[in-house]
């Protein structure tokens, strides 16, 4: 006991600065234990990822333990912010938005998307060429992705072009043979008005969800959940299964995507209030969409950080993940020297610190071998995605190396309301390594509401990603909408 209490007053203190032989002292006796471990396991066949939980907090610092299954316990840092007596009451209606649109699925593995809403602002999408078109089409070609965009432009059969001009008109379609259209294969119709309105952080029924991705922790969320519940906002995130001080069961099955997503599903249904927002970061951002997918009522805007383009998810075969455990074991300091290398845009003391306070990248090789073999979930495919009708915020880092823009950029021409920024510092862990940007962006963005009136216009831009290189000041998220062309099946 009084070494217990020894260890506790010298954490409290401080901790003593390593001098730099020592550190490298350190990293070798770690990386030698790994190897030995790793070895021991081989031979003996037994696990060395035995995972316990984290030293966690007392329930007072924000932090809850939730049963979502029997002996299944997931850390959610719950905040309830101390607000006025008075309470601010939502007067505006916000703006009604009129989402239609057909999605056609044919056999040969061309998908078609024809955005037919009576859109109260069509400034909300904009289009490719500045130009404003509510009733679009886009066609998607999931077969070919090398082939240049079809136009979906159809000609008015009762007018007779000049005789000249017919007779070019006929040599410029010779080189693109007709396309025959077969029966359908799948048809999907949406007809619904989306209300989207202003949150603001005194208003008592909105709740914002934050979810991590593989590896990570609600602590690489801390900015997050100090900004926004400083501004009166109830936040809630909770640590994945094997992750944070997250139970780990050592089961396999335990970490497939859908055992994963009604975990999501327990804490939604136990923190949801009347207006939610979800935000999910890479792996993360597919429970989100989930989430928004089965309580299309509840959940009011998401926001999406390098989530990737919306394909549906499927364990790779030629994977380091494929691995045995122990040899990933063995290989984990390597591996997290990987991950800071490709998830921060640099390398420095900051960053490594950042990594250490988020408690990213910390966990066993049995949880990260289990959560990379368990990502299938072959509904999560494009037209899961199309049908998805709240509004999407889309954040992407632009040096971020396990996701590449192209699938951003694919994600907002399927979706239906769609916003794309991109940060010129940011990589993958873009939401530490940019806090007061990302914060910023997010905050704007629960902010935003489409203005319904008819005599005040927003000023029609290209739909290009928006490079933020110091946080905005306009208040305005600017939208992009679905662009015409194919985009490829990743």
């Amino acid at each position: 006991m009084l070494s217990v209490v020894s260890s506790r007053c010298q954490r409290q203190s401080g901790k003593r600065h390593l001098s730099p032989a020592e550190i490298i002292i350190t990293r070798q006796a770690t990386m030698l234990t790994s190897f030995i471990d790793g070895l021991l396991c081989c031979f003996t066949g037994k696990s060395a990822n035995v995972v316990v939980p984290i030293e966690t907090s007392e329930p007072a610092d924000g932090f809850e333990f939730v049963e979502v299954k029997p002996g299944r316990v997931l850390r959610v840092r719950h905040i309830i912010p101390e607000r006025p007596a008075v309470m601010e009451e939502v007067t505006g209606q916000g703006g009604t938005v009129h989402c239609k649109r057909k999605i056609t699925v044919y056999r040969n593995g061309q998908m078609v998307i024809e955005n037919m809403g009576d859109i109260v602002r069509p400034e909300l999408l904009h289009c490719q060429n500045g130009d404003t078109e509510p009733n679009s089409t886009v066609e998607v070609d999931l077969s070919d992705s090398n082939t240049p965009a079809a136009s979906t432009n159809t000609p008015d059969p009762n007018t007779t072009p000049p005789p000249g001009q017919q007779q070019e008109q006929e040599q410029q379609e010779q080189p693109a043979p007709r396309r025959r259209r077969r029966k359908p294969k799948r048809t999907v119709v949406i007809d619904c008005e989306q209300k989207i309105s202003s949150c603001k952080g005194t208003h008592s029924d909105v709740a914002l969800f934050f979810v991590h991705g593989v590896g990570g922790s609600l602590d690489i969320w801390a900015s997050q959940l100090e900004f926004f519940s400083c501004l009166g906002y109830e936040v809630i995130a909770p640590d994945l299964a094997g992750h944070g001080a997250s139970s780990a069961p050592q089961i396999a099955a335990a970490y497939t995507f859908y055992a994963l997503a009604e975990d999501m599903r327990a804490i939604f249904k136990r923190y949801a209030r009347r207006r939610n927002i979800l935000i999910g970061h890479s792996y993360g951002v597919s429970f989100c969409t989930f989430l928004a997918h089965e309580y299309p009522e509840q959940v009011h805007k998401v926001v999406m950080i390098n989530g990737g383009g919306p394909t549906a998810l499927e364990p790779s075969l030629c994977s380091i993940f494929n691995l045995p455990t122990c040899v990933l074991h063995c290989l984990s300091p390597c591996l997290a020297w990987s991950f800071l290398k490709a998830g921060f845009a640099r390398q420095g003391a900051k960053e490594k610190q950042l990594l250490k306070e988020g408690n990213a990248f910390n966990v066993s090789s049995f949880v990260l071998r289990a959560m990379m073999s368990g990502q299938y979930w072959p509904e999560g495919d494009e037209v899961y995605h199309a049908e998805l009708t709240v509004p999407i915020l889309l954040v992407h880092g632009m040096h971020d190396k396990f996701v590449p823009i192209e699938e951003d950029q694919h994600m907002a021409e399927i979706l239906l309301l769609a916003f794309l920024k991109v940060i010129d510092e940011g990589s993958h862990m873009v939401m530490m390594e940019c806090p007061e940007t990302v914060n910023t962006l997010l905050h704007e963005y629960f902010l935003w509401e489409p203005d319904n009136s008819s005599g005040s216009k927003l000023k029609q831009e290209p739909a290009k990603p928006t490079t933020h290189k110091n946080p905005p000041s306009n208040g305005e998220v600017q939208p992009i909408a679905e662009g015409k062309g194919k985009v490829k099946n990743k």
